[in-house]
């Protein structure tokens, strides 16, 4: 993304006779000064007394009219904290004790007066959920507001709190498809791409940006063997409406869902207004997308709310979409208008220090070094050096100094984090959901001088995994071989692993040892494993360090060396490993259960579609 669009957009400030270039808000050219963009994330103030911030958010976004007879449901979050985080208000807590000793709350969720439901929540409780009817709702385009309360008798009398959620209950499409979001997970919802109906069932889209022009359009065969590869998201320009009928018709014949692209006209109104009055109607529709790093171009800061307003006024049926590039530039303003936010760290083989563009140095107030305020790996980490470049270990023969420039792939991982804990921090956890952008390009005489090896793309798919993404879109399409073969080696083990991550009964603990980043989701008595070993030299993990026994563990999946017994795991350099139950993987992930299949088994893993890997396209 970056890389497409940074070209055009120079042209455009040249043309318009700007006086800097900035990117991420930071100048980077030779002959500009060092500015601090500003734009920071407020990070919230401590508190010395615990504070309850109390949230609610419809268990489904949105509910049809066929669901009135079903029911629905509203999540309730009860977390309490020690910062000023969005709805914080102090609670007065018993002076000993824990927080499941400490009582619960009186909860009542109503509509314009008419109490939906009340429960006694706990403490602390993460999307616990209200039964409501849906009997009562109107279908209609507009959002009900829902009203949530909550009283806690403390030791200091009664407190009470209040929360509002928008609860959307429309009328069933006369002609189009519907993507729901689970809001108890973050989970897409979908009927298979092909527009032959079935039910509603989880969607974890795995698939490559993909050049649209010659690429698709010169030869639409490549559609079918890209369902052996991925979902597909065309990226733009889209000039010929007849031909772009023709490859999504295609799509749509071979099962492919479609994440629609509209990064370059997203702040033209009417153009928006075209786009998407001609798409939304089709089967495979899986979501919109508007801003491809709006952080990095600075676009108005509400533009992306601008075009999400008009995109729900005139669809409401499919989620929207965006990725940002910066590490810390004006995230709320953006990130306001999506429902899901993407992130895409690309350290892999470029100079994160130094730009090789621009021959100047970067900070976190000057310079554009393809990965903002990306940081070097450790003073001294050999481990950190790609064992294939012999340059890079002759420059570094005395030791690796600090501030090498060498990317570190820690930085995906903190990127993921870091936008996962503004979301909480703003209240938005429940209601947007975070996917990963692998970066499966290089060579090309940018920043980047190699592209990443298949092993490397699948540590960057799952260190965005295991902090909570819930989708993989790497750019882009074509891409070398051995990344094709990793994302389909994914793809094929999604179906074993997507029930611990779309589960909302499953525990996630994340822990970092020699190197190793490791992820566990438990749920009930069997736990995920999913490690990715961060170093280009080996890394052993025990299971007393990630407090998982190891019995009965076999391999979903497996890239690179790796070595398992009954004290541990070891992982060659920058190899990976997803771990689960044998008789989860006998039964393909499911106890006694196959998972339900969408479509037919192909290369890429059949279950592309009844909660497994979602095959979606984003065409270039």
């Amino acid at each position: 993304m970056y890389r497409s669009v940074l070209g055009v957009v120079l042209g455009l400030q040249f043309i318009a006779g700007a006086y800097g270039q900035t990117w991420c808000g930071k100048p980077y050219m030779q002959n500009q000064t060092a500015s601090a963009p500003g734009g920071n994330f407020a990070i919230p103030s401590y508190s010395s007394s615990p504070l309850l911030a109390f949230r609610c958010a419809p268990a489904i976004r949105p509910y049809l009219e066929e669901d009135v007879g079903s029911g629905g449901g509203i999540l309730i979050d009860t977390p309490v904290v020690n910062y000023q985080i969005a709805g914080a208000e102090p609670i007065s807590l018993p002076s000993s004790g824990s927080l499941s000793s400490a009582g619960s709350l009186d909860v009542t969720v109503s509509v314009n007066g008419t109490t939906l439901g009340t429960a006694k929540v706990p403490l602390n409780a993460t999307a616990y959920e209200i039964p409501i009817s849906l009997k009562s709702f109107t279908p209609q385009m507009a959002a009900y507001s829902v009203s949530c309360s909550a009283t806690y008798s403390g030791s200091s009398g009664s407190q009470t709190y209040n929360a509002a959620a928008a609860l959307s209950v429309l009328p069933n499409p006369s002609n189009s498809s519907v993507t729901k979001m689970d809001l108890r997970t973050g989970a897409l919802l979908a009927k298979p791409a092909n527009g032959t109906g079935g039910d509603y069932a989880p969607v974890f889209p795995i698939g490559f940006y993909t050049t649209y022009d010659p690429y698709l359009t010169s030869n639409l065969s490549v559609l079918n063997e890209l369902k052996e590869q991925g979902y597909v998201h065309p990226v733009p320009t889209f000039d010929n409406t007849t031909q772009l009928d023709e490859v999504l018709d295609r799509m749509q014949e071979v099962g492919l869902y479609l994440m629609y692209d509209m990064r370059f006209t997203y702040m033209n109104a009417s153009s928006v207004t075209e786009q998407v009055n001609m798409i939304k109607s089709r089967p495979n529709l899986l979501l919109w997308y508007t801003g491809d790093e709006p952080d990095g171009t600075s676009d108005p800061l509400n533009a992306t709310v601008s075009a999400y307003d008009l995109i729900y006024s005139l669809d409401g049926y499919h989620p929207v979409s965006l990725v940002l590039n910066c590490q810390d530039y004006n995230w709320v303003n953006y990130t306001a208008g999506t429902d899901v936010v993407m992130q895409d760290v690309y350290m892999v083989s470029n100079n994160v220090t130094f730009s090789s563009e621009w021959n100047t140095v970067c900070t976190a107030d000057y310079g554009c070094c393809g990965c903002d305020n990306c940081q070097s790996i450790p003073q001294g980490d050999v481990g950190g050096l790609y064992p294939d470049n012999s340059t890079l270990w002759d420059m570094y023969a005395q030791g690796v100094p600090a501030n090498s420039g060498v990317g570190t792939f820690g930085a995906i991982s903190d990127r993921v984090q870091s936008f996962q804990n503004r979301l909480e921090v703003m209240g938005w956890e429940r209601t947007k959901a975070m996917w990963t952008v692998p970066q499966a390009f290089g060579g090309d005489g940018e920043y980047w001088p190699r592209a990443p090896t298949g092993e490397e793309w699948i540590v960057q798919s799952f260190l965005g995994m295991n902090r909570g993404a819930l989708g993989v879109v790497p750019w882009n399409d074509p891409t070398p071989s051995d990344i094709k073969s990793s994302a389909s080696m994914l793809a094929l083990a999604l179906p074993i692993l997507t029930p611990f991550l779309f589960s909302g009964n499953a525990t996630r603990s994340n822990y970092f040892v020699n190197g190793v980043d490791v992820a566990t989701w438990t749920m009930g008595s069997d736990t995920l494993v999913i490690a990715a070993n961060t170093q280009y030299t080996n890394g052993s993990v025990q299971w007393s360090d990630i407090n998982a026994s190891g019995s009965g563990l076999q391999s979903a999946l497996s890239s690179g060396s790796v070595g398992i017994d009954g004290q541990g795991f070891t992982l060659g350099g920058v190899g990976a490993v997803a771990l689960v139950p044998g008789d989860r993987l006998e039964q393909g992930g499911a106890k006694g259960a196959a998972v339900p299949l969408g479509v037919a088994r192909s290369a890429w893993g059949a279950a592309l579609f009844g909660g497994v890997a979602g095959l979606v396209l984003t065409v270039l």
